[in-house]
């Protein structure tokens, strides 16, 4: 066990060592425990919907849902996270978890007890909670859809009032510096802000109708990267997401469609796009280039990932054409991998998996690849290695798999070691806030509440490559003044227990504790 190692159980040991007594609810004489009476005094932090305090924390999954997880919170949780030194948790629930036998106008006052006792836990601990309707009554990004829209429908809205009032009239009295309401999670773009703001403004209305202090956070629109302007009528906070890029957030997530296509993530990365158009997408077309000056024959490989309907991609080395190969789709076997179908548009579009290679010629000064016919083909990676030392570790290309996005002129030089591929386009920490927080920044600074409901990458992420994204999302975020909750603590995302196979894990009571993420989110 290394020094670093130590270090960190060391600390984690004086954190737990140090709440053991101030958190423990007092005996009384008769022996009974009564931990209302017990709770120590904690510093809560002033927050409104006009200025959100730089909340630091997790999502906890135990209400999230129906099929997934429905049981009770875990008091634990709170427990360790107030020890780790964070203050906040986001709770997002599925209200089919408290209704009774799918009657959404009948209370299971059992469940409804277990939300309450994690935000009793909320109040012993020094968490701010943050409850959220990740399914509400007629809406959820989830599956199975809802079968009424909330937007649209009459007696969703109805409903979906109620329920936020019975959690309304349930904690009044506990003040905002403790406890939030988070509306809906990430509401998607097939709206427009009148609609969303129309909607929630019932639902506020009922809110505050019975708690009118209570402190609401709307995510924002198109799942929650986007501020809202039309919400600031309604005196409400709002919250933004932490998921950019998501090649490499949600690399092989299994929910996320399309994700077991994705390169392997590097961070950060200069990026190309994998997309090449042929004349069925005319309005897209353009032609992959990479400058050059290669002093020796190398190869080039090309990953082709997917295509649509059939393609014909050419490859050309000094403007002269070097190979040539026809991409085709169709039912059933074939050259490709497998045969994906796509209902929407009545078409084929199979997944290849392919690795093609050619010869460029010493003196190569320009490549270009076209798709001269078809609809579209998405390349996953380009490669270039020197053809007489085929021990040589080849020069990989990060491709994109961003829709309708321009190809951006590439430039190849193999002796450069941080980076022989560059690009117009870097994914780093100033891409990061010019397009994943600046926005959110301005809405700020026009006087409403803005925190990170949600961040962090997925488990097959390489843990190396998660930790420098990470760091990168949370010095601008220290820098912003902006609060976050990272998905989750236990489980695929977190520090405990996430399954990742690249972590040197610390056994810690019960659980497996990935220390270097742990001390990265302590350090902002």
């Amino acid at each position: 066990m290394g020094i670093e190692v130590r270090t960190t159980l060391f600390q984690i040991g004086l954190l737990l060592a140090a709440i053991s007594t101030s958190t423990a609810p007092a005996q009384t004489e008769a022996g009974d425990t009564n931990a209302r009476a017990a709770q120590p005094r904690h510093e809560w932090l002033p927050a409104s919907h006009e200025s959100l305090p730089r909340w630091r924390g997790f999502n906890l999954l135990e209400k999230f849902d129906l099929e997934y997880s429905n049981g009770p919170f875990v008091e634990e949780d709170f427990r360790l996270i107030s020890a780790f030194g964070f203050n906040f948790v986001r709770l997002p629930m599925d209200y089919r978890t408290w209704i009774v036998d799918g009657d959404w106008n009948q209370f299971n006052e059992e469940a409804l007890k277990q939300i309450d006792q994690a935000v009793e836990w909320g109040g012993q601990y020094g968490i701010h909670v943050c409850l959220n309707f990740h399914r509400a009554p007629g809406f959820t990004v989830a599956h199975p859809r809802e079968e009424k829209n909330l937007w649209t429908d009459e007696e969703a809205q109805r409903v979906c009032a109620m329920h936020w009032q019975m959690f309304a009239k349930r904690y009044r009295g506990i003040p905002s510096e403790r406890l939030s309401f988070n509306l809906f999670n990430e509401p998607s773009g097939r709206m427009n802000g009148e609609q969303y703001a129309a909607v929630a403004g019932k639902i506020i209305d009922a809110i505050r109708e019975v708690d009118p202090d209570r402190l609401i956070i709307c995510d924002g629109m198109n799942w929650g990267t986007q501020p809202c302007e039309e919400l600031r009528p309604l005196k409400v906070a709002q919250a933004t997401r932490g998921y950019l890029p998501s090649p490499l957030t949600h690399y092989y997530a299994f929910w996320s469609r399309g994700s077991d296509l994705f390169p392997e993530p590097q961070w950060p990365a200069y990026v190309g796009n994998g997309f090449l158009y042929g004349p069925l997408k005319k309005e897209h077309a353009t032609t992959m280039t990479i400058q050059c000056d290669l002093r020796e024959e190398s190869i080039l490989r090309i990953h082709v990932n997917q295509v649509s309907i059939n393609g014909t991609l050419s490859v050309l080395a000094g403007g002269k054409e070097i190979w040539r190969k026809e991409f085709l789709s169709g039912e059933g076997a074939g050259e490709w991998e497998r045969d994906q179908y796509n209902h929407r548009w009545d078409v084929h579009q199979p997944i290849y998996d392919q690795d093609c290679r050619m010869s460029l010629p010493e003196g190569t000064k320009r490549v270009e690849l076209r798709l001269v016919d078809g609809d579209w083909l998405y390349l996953r990676e380009i490669a270039i290695r020197p053809a007489f030392d085929p021990a040589q570790a080849e020069h990989v290309f990060y491709l994109d798999r961003s829709w309708g996005q321009p190809q951006w002129e590439c430039r190849y030089d193999p002796e450069d070691a941080e980076a022989p591929f560059k690009t117009m386009q870097r994914w780093d920490r100033d891409w990061l806030k010019a397009n994943q927080l600046q926005p959110w920044i301005q809405l700020r600074d026009s006087g409403v509440g803005v925190m990170v409901g949600e961040f962090g990458a997925y488990r097959f992420t390489p843990h190396d490559v998660t930790l420098r994204w990470m760091e990168d999302n949370l010095r601008n975020w220290q820098e912003a003044g902006v609060g976050w909750a990272l998905w989750n603590f236990r489980g695929y995302f977190g520090v405990l227990d996430s399954g990742r196979a690249d972590v040197n894990y610390i056994d810690f009571q019960g659980h497996q504790l990935d220390s270097e993420m742990l001390e990265l989110l302590r350090k902002y």
